[in-house]
Formats: C-alpha cells, structure tokens, sequence
C-alpha cells in the first residue's frame, strides 16, 4: 500500500518541518539548499520522520527541481495522512 502527494517545499528555511496542508498540496519547509538533491532528501526525511515510516519508503516521484513536488509514501494509507497532517482539502472542481 502507498499514497501519492503533492508537496510545496520551501527550501532554506530555519528549520526542517511538515507545516501541515496548504489547499491540495503538504507543505514542508526545509533548512536544506535546492543543490544536488539536499532539499530533495530533507523533505523525504521530514515527511518519513512525521509519519513514522523509513526514509527509504518516500520518494520523489515527479517534481525534482520544482518547488512542487509529487511523492510517493510506501507502507501508509491515506487515514495515516490524516492522522498525521489533518485532512486533506479536495480540489475545486
């Protein structure tokens, strides 16, 4: 089982951190710069570390020089999103 996201990163932050939902997308702020994969890596752990599950279990899936990324989280279900970041807003139709 595994879930695909959309994530907002915002690099060069103070701290690493899951902020929580903004619209459709999770977004995590990174203290990490966007060079050679370090923000790709501190949002992985981040978003791992929030949810309970090995670094290894989330990856980039689309996205890896954007801001906006989408990811994919091995061994969690959408309930374990929310329970861990809130419901997820659904998109305008």
């Amino acid at each position: 089982m595994s879930v695909v996201l959309g994530v907002k990163v915002t690099p060069k932050a103070g701290k690493d951190e899951v902020v929580g939902w903004a619209g459709t997308e999770l977004a995590v702020r990174v203290a990490a710069a966007p060079d050679k994969g370090q923000a790709n890596a501190a949002v992985c752990a981040a978003i791992a570390d929030a949810l309970g599950v090995p670094k290894s279990a989330v990856r980039v899936v689309r996205g890896h020089a954007s801001r906006h990324k989408l990811m994919e989280v091995e061994g969690v279900d959408d309930a374990a999103l929310e329970r861990a970041f809130g419901p997820r807003e659904t998109p305008l139709l």
